[in-house]
């Protein structure tokens, strides 16, 4: 099945990307989720526009990228959040929750959708994050989880 992408899909592609997948990881992950819309000839339209609103939150360069990395890289992330006995969160921390600790520690701004938690975080410590930046560039940041 053709779809276009409207979200950034690890491994498939980013947003205005019209890519042929299999019509149950389509029909049954990406159309529901809002990552994808069902490819039609009237749909290239859509394809512009969401290319055009990539193209304005897009990094450009692989230079700036770099740049972006450093600057988080640099940054101490710390989150405060309630805890029971044991260390166990009540729920998990979320890309949302990471994102506004980055721009409060002082670092640059990041999109939600651009970090990567490996398992859920739902214990106290500190955890290792993925950042994608631009698709050669990847920046690892490590999240400190205290308790409130």
């Amino acid at each position: 099945m053709k779809i276009i992408l409207t979200h950034e899909v690890t491994g498939l592609g980013g947003p205005g990307d019209v890519v042929e997948v299999k019509d149950g990881y389509a029909r049954n992950y990406l159309v529901p989720r809002n990552f994808a819309i069902r490819w039609t000839r009237g749909g290239e339209k859509d394809v512009e526009q969401i290319r055009r609103g990539r193209k304005i939150r897009e990094i450009a360069s692989v230079e700036q990228a770099n740049t972006v990395k450093g600057e988080l890289e640099g940054v101490k992330v710390r989150l405060t959040t309630r805890a029971g006995n044991g260390g166990r969160l009540f729920g998990a921390v979320t890309p949302a929750d990471i994102a506004s600790a980055i721009k409060a520690a002082g670092g640059p701004d990041v999109d939600k959708r651009r970090i990567e938690v490996g398992s859920p975080i739902k214990t106290l410590g500190s955890h290792e994050v993925s950042v994608r930046l631009h698709p050669e560039v990847s920046a690892k940041l490590n999240v400190e989880v205290q308790g409130a």
